[in-house]
């Protein structure tokens, strides 16, 4: 499904901006659904009577689908292009989203988990394919800064979403049984018609030649992947972004359940939109983070917010308004670290860049271990503040991986 480039003159250069609002879109939907999450956590722990463990499941689902599908993602990638593997990860996203209706009907948390895990196969194809996209759409050394500018969108995107289960989902009333499963129908079919309209125009937008262009085919994928565990700084930034994941997704996906321990009587709904003023400080962050990224090095800046959310992370565990205020603040650091990460493993690979995309994709496991890990800490100990512990720790994984980075040891 090769695609063709853009053509010269006026047209072209349309193309190429539909091509570029297009792609920037992507960043937006897949940041509404991954933050979805984080409401429906709270939704379905009240639905269905779950546990802290036990509504970690929801990360767990979703972040073993990019797990699965980010290598098949990439082989897509190298024998279609990165166009065509984007539009490839539409229609699971959308059809992922379609399955809430049959779920709620069944009154299925099993089915609901499912249903999660065919939208994050979609998902995966298009962080595999969408982030090296940007990155390549343009000079190396501005990479880094392209890609925090494109995902700046993503947090934009988050907000929509958990504003969208705030006002449509959750309820500070009774909400178990049927009643609490049918109220996630009308998101996820407004989800699904947008996705798979989104790539219905996108399939007819002509893209930049090096959004289009297939690989070379010079060299088979195993290859590759051999080429890539034989690079210490490659893999240590998998392994950055693993702990870096799981550090925000459990951050984000506990912090109502935080809110409503810290702030006795809040409320789910109304502790949602503490997550939202989080996400809202993690999008400043990004628009900032590019700014600065532009006039300091990434490595340096990033160990610099690690340092810092270790810091916050230890006063969450405190717990209370401080500690609810430290645990908000957390995602104006967090901002910079996924694409500067992502851009700094990715940094020289050449022809291995889209499988070593693959690689630092499937790192969003993190997502899952580690939010079922801060679960199980919490119903340990029986308080959620001891599970910021968790975070405290990826954060100082991080730092360490960046400060490597700055001097050429692990980037």
């Amino acid at each position: 499904m090769q695609m063709q480039g853009v053509v010269p003159g006026a047209g072209g250069k349309r193309s190429s901006r539909a091509a570029t609002v297009l792609t920037t879109g992507l960043f937006f939907l897949w940041g509404m659904a991954n933050n979805l999450n984080d409401v429906l956590i709270a939704h379905f722990r009240q639905t269905f009577a779950l546990s802290d463990f036990q509504s970690g499941l929801v990360q767990s689902a979703f972040y073993l689908g990019y797990f699965c599908f980010a290598i098949p993602a990439a082989l897509a990638a190298e024998r279609l292009g990165y166009k065509a593997t984007v539009i490839l990860g539409l229609i699971p996203f959308g059809g992922g989203a379609l399955l809430f209706l049959p779920a709620s009907m069944q009154l299925s948390y099993g089915f609901f988990l499912f249903a999660l895990f065919v939208i994050a196969s979609g998902l995966a194809f298009l962080e595999t394919a969408a982030n090296p996209m940007v990155a390549v759409m343009g000079p190396p050394d501005s990479a880094a800064q392209r890609l925090n500018l494109a995902q700046a969108f993503n947090p934009l995107g988050s907000i929509t979403g958990v504003a969208l289960g705030a006002t449509f989902i959750l309820s500070d009333g009774p909400g178990q049984g049927a009643a609490g499963a049918v109220a996630v129908q009308l998101p996820y079919l407004g989800i699904a018609l947008v996705v798979l309209s989104w790539a219905v125009v996108l399939a007819f937008t002509r893209f930049p030649s090096s959004a289009t262009e297939a690989g070379s085919g010079d060299g088979a994928p195993s290859g590759a992947y051999g080429a890539l565990l034989r690079r210490p700084r490659y893999l240590a930034g998998v392994a950055a972004q693993f702990f870096y994941v799981g550090a925000q997704v459990g951050i984000w996906s506990y912090l109502i359940r935080y809110a409503e321990s810290a702030l006795p009587g809040i409320g789910a709904q109304k502790a949602a939109w503490l997550l939202t003023l989080s996400l809202a400080l993690f999008m400043i962050g990004r628009f900032v983070g590019a700014a600065l990224l532009a006039r300091f090095d990434g490595a340096r800046l990033m160990a610099l917010f690690a340092m810092i959310n270790i810091g916050l992370s230890v006063v969450a565990v405190a717990g209370g308004i401080v500690g609810l205020a430290a645990l908000v603040a957390t995602s104006f650091f967090m901002s910079i670290m996924y694409p500067t990460i992502f851009a700094l493993s990715l940094r020289d690979l050449g022809p291995l860049t889209k499988a070593g995309a693959s690689m630092i994709v499937m790192a969003i496991i993190g997502g899952a271990v580690l939010t079922m890990a801060m679960g199980l800490v919490s119903d340990l100990a029986g308080t959620i503040r001891a599970a910021m512990l968790v975070p405290a720790a990826c954060f100082a994984v991080v730092m360490i991986y960046a400060r490597a980075a700055r001097r050429g040891g692990a980037a």
